[in-house]
């Protein structure tokens, strides 16, 4: 069973997670030849305060 664990900066809309989540699957299904209902996908959203890349916090920049 795979389960994908995926962070984003919050502001995407249920539509756009809806149309990700899918086309995630799709791929999952194709890729690793399972059933679509044996993927399970987990959305966490992090804000901009608590993200950091490259040393710095991606809210300053």
């Amino acid at each position: 069973m795979p389960i994908l664990r995926l962070e984003m900066h919050p502001g995407r809309t249920p539509e756009q997670k809806r149309a990700f989540v899918r086309e995630v699957t799709r791929v999952v299904v194709e890729t690793l030849v399972c059933p679509p209902e044996s993927v399970d996908i987990v959305i966490s959203e992090v804000s901009r305060e608590d993200w950091a890349k490259a040393g710095k916090l991606v809210a300053d920049k």
